[in-house]
């Protein structure tokens, strides 16, 4: 099963402050909107979204259909049929993409420990 490009979304309760912090560790901006509370940040393959305002915890975040360039791949495994498979193996979903629907589209899971994990597909 193939999530998509990883990443880190993190609650942050100070945009300016987190991304000085981050950009201490070599982090650098690669997209978002800082006036609508969220912000893109890469150093080499890694990735983390900064997030203020939006959710109440940290979460996993899975994007079908991008690379770690946020660009459209040319095959992938859309959320809705991600989904199916989950169901089919007795995953309990907080919130389910509309299978009835095409393009973008998003699900999320609770993990055994309460984390959440956001499989947010943007094509």
């Amino acid at each position: 099963m193939q999530l998509g490009n990883f990443s880190v979304s993190l609650n942050v309760q100070n945009m300016q402050a987190s991304k000085a912090f981050y950009g201490e560790l070599g982090f650098a901006a690669i997209g978002g909107d800082e006036s609508q509370g969220w912000l893109i940040l890469r150093n080499g393959d890694c990735i983390i979204g900064l997030f203020q305002g939006m959710f109440e915890r940290n979460m996993l975040t899975f994007n079908p259909g991008w690379n770690a360039d946020c660009q459209t791949l040319d095959e992938y495994t859309d959320v809705r049929e991600l989904q199916r498979q989950l169901k089919a193996r007795g995953v309990r979903f907080e919130s389910e993409a509309d299978e009835s629907t095409s393009g973008p589209a998003s699900f999320m899971v609770i993990d055994p420990d309460g984390n959440p994990i956001l499989v947010d597909q943007h094509v």
